[in-house]
């Protein structure tokens, strides 16, 4: 939806904005009027497994920050939308239905000189009702090395959402951003190179179904595929899930969670690598 019907639906009721950012102190500065916080680490990521919080515990979050179980909750944030698009999938993932994304997120509604608050909304809390995961909607190391035989024959697809140095095994982390530590550079054979930022403008918006159909089908990845995408923690390819799921309507898209920082390290697992020193 676009920040002028988010302007025009500020004080609506059944209507929740929820900010959603990389940089977890943006929201402090100044958030859209109403709009309630979420940390994509401290809330989202269980304490001490490599995994997520469990639904039960999605349903407890909501109903602290006062969301119902018929509100239409509309996630934004910086940076294109990109952790909101991460929160959009785990919500999704999670068993959440009336998700939005606010299209062009905080970038576009800031460009606009729209209004932004430091007040502290005011949240009664709720009863959020028990959710059930899509497991559907997320891939798992065992099953992404089986995916690969679909790839091969063409009736699945890899999409490799990180830049193209990372892809190449150049580098193994994000350009301007520390080493996480994983050991091998590359990508998991078969996958295609789409960069998650090919499907924004510079206002933060998404392009035209047109552009973003052009920009996958040029690449191999067609609607009557079984689609898994990645990236480093599932962060970037959580916007190209939203794009392909979303917006393109492909029916079967899934988000390896694990990402590079697990298929890099993993014992046993294959490599591909462009990019040679010689």
């Amino acid at each position: 939806m676009s920040t002028e019907w988010a302007a025009q639906n500020l004080q609506t009721p059944g209507v929740r904005f929820v900010e959603v950012n990389e940089d977890i102190l943006l929201y402090e500065t100044g958030h859209l009027p109403g709009a309630v916080k979420l940390d994509w680490q401290a809330d989202l990521w269980h304490p001490v497994e490599r995994d997520f919080i469990e639904p039960q515990q999605v349903s407890e979050l909501l109903g602290k920050l006062g969301i119902g179980a018929d509100d239409t909750i509309v996630l934004y944030g910086d940076k294109s939308n990109w952790w909101a698009s991460y929160a959009y999938w785990f919500l999704s993932y999670s068993g959440v239905s009336h998700l939005k994304i606010m299209n062009g997120g905080r970038q576009k509604w800031v460009a606009e000189g729209r209004e932004l608050t430091t007040d502290a909304p005011t949240v009664t809390a709720t009863t959020y009702p028990a959710l059930q995961r899509d497991e559907s909607l997320r891939a798992y190391r065992d099953e992404v090395r089986a995916h690969l035989e679909s790839v091969n024959n063409g009736q699945g697809a890899m999409v490799d959402v990180r830049s193209p140095d990372e892809f190449s095994g150049k580098v193994t982390h994000m350009p301007n951003y520390p080493q996480e530590g994983v050991l091998r550079g590359g990508h998991i054979p078969g996958a295609r190179n789409i960069p998650w930022a090919k499907a924004t403008n510079e206002d933060g918006t998404f392009k035209s179904a047109d552009e973003l159909k052009a920009l996958y089908e040029g690449e191999g990845v067609t609607a009557d595929k079984d689609v898994i995408a990645y990236c480093r923690i599932a962060e970037r390819s959580s916007h190209s899930w939203f794009v392909l799921r979303e917006l393109l309507g492909y029916p079967k898209v899934r988000n390896y969670d694990g990402s590079w920082t697990e298929w890099g390290n993993g014992v046993g697992l294959p490599i591909a690598k462009t990019y040679s020193e010689e």
